[in-house]
């Protein structure tokens, strides 16, 4: 097997991603392999509502048309595809990628990873959701988060392009260089070094300064897509291709790392990845070398991500200008309120934003905006009736009464939840190009995932003068969402804010700057290798993304709150 560095490169963080990133990755520069992430949880529901329409559909379709553009010159490139873009139908677009290669005349051997899909298996698994009839707690989706080994076989099969199902994010980037290696299933240490240089590409442009807290530190433009040259040895160097837009420094790899985590162990289905050992470093402009990284035996069960319809759900916005915002807020919620009062939507959320400003020199600075969502299992009482009743005040209601869009009609909404099933109940086949099926045996070797000791604490800072500035002239921070849950990831650029922060920043002081996170769950991890900690907040975000339960559903702007709040920071910090 190869000893020479492997060049992974990303060109989709999501379904929907920058659709020119495939053609700017295959010119930018040298490339072993390209990848691409277009799953996540709401992605997942998207594809099952899809699947209703029509069985053969399913997969991302976005991947397909950017085949038909760069398929051929992938291969003149020498480059091999692997991506997940096969969702709940990877069977199907494999196919579909075999009559489109035929239509073009390219010559590539086109292999898939499936077993993910349980949906077949939702009663016997016991995969049921909330209360209702057993049709309302079916879920339309159910997909285990399958490993890299599958792509692997495809790969020493002789494969020039791997779709799959719901692998992990990072099993993509993990599976080419294991192949390349020929490392084992207990190379831990190298396939968690991979895993770690997987998280960090898997998101695209988040890892070259897209959603950077220091981007007015340097110029970011459009940036280009991350490549992880991985060594040997697990480490990796992260970088771009030269020439392209934003920026890679160990700030921009940190947001990364810290991005929807929780402790020191990061559990893949193929390694447990402690991100507690692993060290940054710059290695030259745009490259961030990683090393350092162990990994421990993987846990015996595998993640299942369940998605099910919840119902409908509508929203009005009220704008409500100039004086007296309370009362015309208050005026409007009781007048819609007794409009509803026959036939009541099950759920009603009031959010009153009081974007105004005093003696405003525009009508907009001038107003305050109060939301109101709704949700119901019938469409008719969270649709028409309900935006209905909210403009039939139109005449009657506080002055100056007017709304931000026309009424609509109603909505579906998804329901997440995870489940955990033991590895042995989930298929794992590789497909290769020849139609053999190659099942994947689960890891022999596991263990189960436990949190690690809290790391000793450094001393605190010496006191001295203080003063009162936002927290984000401190601290760096990334956001996003797990389920109804969230992470919030901060970091610092010195071992003395480190002192400060680590005994500045508890639960207790987060808490008090994030008042929503006041009566839930929230749990601390250290990452002191990073000068980094990561706070987890349970059920902030409802029953996930696709239930809209709160403003900012994905969580991608609560780091940005915390920032903004402002706090006594040491002046030699500053």
């Amino acid at each position: 097997m190869s000893r020479e560095p492997i060049r992974i490169g990303n060109a989709s963080g999501f379904y929907g991603d920058r659709f020119s990133a495939v053609r700017e990755m295959l010119t930018g520069g040298p490339l072993d392999v390209l990848t691409g992430d277009y799953l996540a949880e709401l992605t997942m529901l998207i594809l099952g509502r899809d699947r209703m329409k029509d069985p053969e559909r399913g997969y991302a379709k976005t991947f397909l048309r950017q085949m038909e553009e760069n398929l051929g010159l992938a291969k003149e490139k020498g480059v091999k595809i692997v991506a997940n873009a096969g969702g709940l139908n990877p069977a199907g677009l494999a196919t579909a990628l075999r009559e489109l290669a035929a239509k073009l005349g390219v010559d590539v051997r086109i292999a898939h990873v499936e077993g993910d899909d349980l949906i077949g298996r939702a009663d016997e698994l016991g995969f049921r959701l909330g209360a209702g009839t057993p049709q309302e707690r079916s879920p339309l989706t159910a997909n285990a988060y399958l490993g890299a080994w599958g792509i692997v076989e495809c790969l020493n099969a002789g494969a020039d392009v791997v779709v799959t199902g719901r692998v992990t994010d990072a099993s993509v980037i993990v599976g080419p260089a294991a192949a390349h290696f020929g490392w084992t299933r207990e190379d831990y240490d190298a396939l968690a070094g991979a895993v770690a240089a997987g998280h960090v590409i898997e998101c695209g442009t988040q890892a070259t300064g897209g959603n950077y807290a220091f981007f007015r530190e340097q110029p970011i433009g459009v940036p280009g897509f991350p490549i992880a040259e991985i060594h040997a040895d697990g480490s990796s160097v992260i970088t771009k291709h030269p020439g392209t837009g934003g920026v890679v420094n160990t700030g921009t790899v940190t947001a990364q790392l810290l991005y929807e985590i929780t402790g020191a162990r990061y559990a893949n289905p193929d390694v447990t990845t402690r991100f507690d050992t692993l060290t940054l470093a710059e290695d030259g402009p745009d490259r961030v070398r990683i090393s350092g990284v162990t990994g421990e035996a993987p846990p015996p069960t595998l993640k299942v991500a369940l998605n099910r319809l919840g119902g409908f759900r509508n929203e009005t916005t009220f704008v409500l200008t100039g004086l007296d915002i309370e009362e015309k807020a208050a005026l409007v919620r009781e007048q819609l309120e007794t409009a509803l009062e026959r036939k009541p939507p099950a759920e009603v959320r009031w959010t009153l934003a009081r974007t105004d400003h005093r003696d405003a020199d525009t009508e907009e600075q001038a107003s305050a905006l109060l939301h109101v969502a709704v949700k119901d299992a019938d469409p008719k009482i969270a649709g028409r009736a309900f935006s209905g009743a909210a403009v039939e005040l139109a005449l009657g209601s506080y002055p100056g009464f007017h709304v931000t869009a026309p009424p609509s009609d109603a909505s579906p909404y998804g329901v997440y939840s995870a489940a955990f099933v033991d590895a042995a109940e989930v298929p794992h086949v590789a497909v290769p190009a020849d139609g053999r099926r190659i099942d994947i045996a689960p890891a022999t070797k596991t263990l189960a995932l436990t949190e690690v000791d809290e790391p000793a604490l450094p001393e605190p800072l010496p006191d001295g003068p203080v003063r009162r500035v936002p927290l984000g002239r401190v601290i760096g921070a990334r956001s996003g969402d797990k389920g109804g849950s969230a992470n919030l990831g901060v970091w610092v650029r010195s071992e003395e804010a480190w002192r400060w922060l680590v005994h500045r920043l508890t639960v207790t002081e987060f808490r008090l700057l994030l008042p929503e996170t006041a009566q839930l769950p929230v749990k601390r991890h250290l990452l002191p290798n990073l000068w980094a900690m990561n706070f987890v907040v349970e059920d902030i975000l409802g029953e996930g993304v696709a239930s809209q339960a709160r403003f900012d559903p994905q969580a991608k702007a609560f780091g940005e709150w915390l920032r903004a709040r402002e706090i006594d920071v040491p002046e030699a910090l500053l």
